[in-house]
């Protein structure tokens, strides 16, 4: 070899060496140390907040809402069972003023800056109802600075604690809310509020806009209307005892070895209800979380059991059975072992639903997804119906108002579950009459109407309404049979508008329902452009499949 052949193979060995070293790339060895393997790990935070006394007499103490925290956040911290890293309580005054909650929420929800981390915001407090600066009735948590009288200026709006916490990076936050807004119990109401409410017929409270929380989890200890109570035996908000009982592992239906929110939750709901006898039944509403990652307690050993679940509104006081024996009534959730199983929603004497499934070990079925999936998609209908144009004018001499008969088809849940797509045609032919220069004057009149509409449907299974955009192609056609003129006139024209509905499905797969439309459009008359605006109703009877 000669030395420079000897020199550039000790230069590429050298190269080859010093590689590792210098690349952004390869495969190295990482040491397994015990803080690397938990660095990463999610962390749990939690503030329980517990008001028992305000500045506002009339606002009465609550005994227990100290001891609410004290309990749970014993629970949480629980180096066995909870194992929150952080565990923050207040309830002094200068802690539970509305000022000092916010801040206190948002200083935890930065700490929360991992999507996996855990964030609960516990409240135990009295609640309460005003009318804001817009005429809305809404929620408020009463802290210690709140006014009864001036509730929209000294309390703390839901929607504003909603806000704090959803500042927070996670995607795994929780808000119990141990308190009401009935006007009972752990609640007290402005006067004005009092006399309205009680004015009401059927003692039915109206839902504020914030019925559907935008944090993760929103458990409560009661439901919309009804009273939260302490109790001197449980020396506990009822609601919150049950909840800290479920945290010791009891609640742990799947047996995977961990409690989570929604199990802790149904815990403490049946709980709450048996011993109330009916008379408080806490809620829940679950908006970005399908499945419950929400570990409260314990840690997962095992995949556990499969289980169904659903705390979807509609679904409310269903049934559900599986292979015909009644498991639980909704919401809720239920656990199962793997594999085939026939499962049935009933209500009253009605099945909502019923389909053969098959779950896996650890499956978790969302029940009101299950159902969405099996309720009818597609629409097909015969209508029949009239339109007019608007102007008295056009009618008496462009076209009277003409009866039409055809068919529709409707697509539901094309985009999420309240958009529809539909296509429908209709038409008729009549001898109708014109009044041209005074003279009444008689002719065949054909017009076709084909549109297509999409719609953004609200109600349920059974009553509902929709709204939407619509664009049609309308043909008229006109046939003079005169001594001094016989003709036959047509013109097409594309027309955009609006398009409403309402529907009544007596059946799963019969709808009835009645429509509505305004379009506008140019026409040619006699050789000359003419804005006409038209409007339409129809009703249809439908087949769904």
């Amino acid at each position: 070899m000669t030395p420079r052949a000897a020199l550039c193979v000790a230069l590429l060995l050298a190269l080859h060496c010093a590689a590792p070293e210098r690349l952004k790339g390869g495969l190295v060895t990482v040491p397994d140390e015990p803080g690397r393997r938990t660095a990463f790990q999610p962390r749990r935070f939690a503030l329980l907040v517990g008001i028992s006394a305000t500045q506002d007499a009339d606002w009465r103490p609550l005994k227990y809402a100290e001891k609410d925290v004290a309990d749970l956040g014993g629970a949480l911290a629980d180096p066995v069972r909870g194992r929150f890293e952080v565990v923050e309580r207040l309830t002094q005054p200068a802690q539970t003023t509305r000022a000092a909650i916010l801040e206190a929420v948002r200083r935890v929800a930065k700490l929360a800056n991992r999507p996996d981390d855990i964030l609960v915001v516990y409240v135990s407090a009295h609640g309460t109802l005003a009318r804001d600066q817009t005429g809305t009735l809404r929620r408020y948590l009463v802290t210690w600075d709140a006014k009864v009288q001036e509730s929209v200026d000294s309390a703390l709006g839901m929607d504003e604690l909603e806000g704090a916490l959803r500042e927070s990076p996670s995607r795994r936050r929780v808000l119990v809310l141990a308190t009401c807004h009935s006007g009972g119990g752990k609640s007290r109401l402005p006067q004005s509020v009092a006399v309205e409410l009680a004015s009401l017929k059927g003692a039915q409270l109206p839902r504020p806009l914030e019925e559907h929380s935008r944090a993760d989890l929103v458990l409560a200890a009661a439901a919309w209307g009804e009273p939260a109570r302490e109790d001197d035996g449980l020396r506990n908000d009822v609601y919150t005892h049950y909840f800290v009982e479920a945290l010791a592992g009891v609640a742990d239906r799947n047996h995977d070895g961990a409690v989570t929110a929604t199990e802790a939750h149904d815990w403490a709901r049946r709980k709450t209800w048996d011993f109330s006898l009916g008379r408080q039944r806490p809620s829940a509403e679950l908006v970005e979380v399908g499945a419950d990652p929400v570990i409260l307690s314990g840690a997962l050993r095992t995949p556990g059991d499969a289980e169904l679940y659903s705390y979807a509104a509609r679904l409310d006081g269903v049934t559900v059975k599986v292979d015909g024996a009644p498991r639980l009534e909704l919401p809720g959730g239920a656990a199962l072992a793997p594999g085939d199983h026939t499962v049935e929603l009933v209500k009253g004497s009605a099945t909502v639903f019923t389909e053969r499934v098959h779950v896996d070990v650890g499956e978790r079925v969302d029940l009101d997804a299950l159902a969405s999936r099996a309720e009818p998609r597609f629409t097909a209908a015969a209508t029949g119906g009239a339109w007019a144009f608007f102007d008295a004018r056009q009618r008496n001499e462009l076209m009277p108002p003409s009866a039409v008969v055809g068919a529709s088809f409707r697509v539901d849940r094309v985009a999420g579950e309240r958009l529809a797509l539909g296509v429908d045609v209709a038409a008729f032919s009549s001898t109708q009459r014109l009044l041209l220069g005074g003279d009444s004057v008689p002719f065949v009149g054909t017009s076709v109407l084909a549109g297509v509409n999409a719609m953004w449907l609200f109600g349920d299974a059974k009553f509902g309404a929709g709204v939407g955009g619509r664009v049609a192609a309308l043909w008229l056609s006109r046939s003079f049979s005169l001594m001094t003129y016989a003709q036959a006139q047509s013109t097409l024209a594309v027309s955009p508008g609006a398009v409403g509905a309402v529907y009544w499905r007596p059946l799963r797969q019969l709808e009835a329902s009645v429509w509505a439309q305004a379009l506008v459009s140019l026409v040619s008359v006699d050789g000359a452009m003419q804005v006409v605006g038209f409007f339409g109703g129809w009703a249809q009877l439908g087949y769904r499949f």
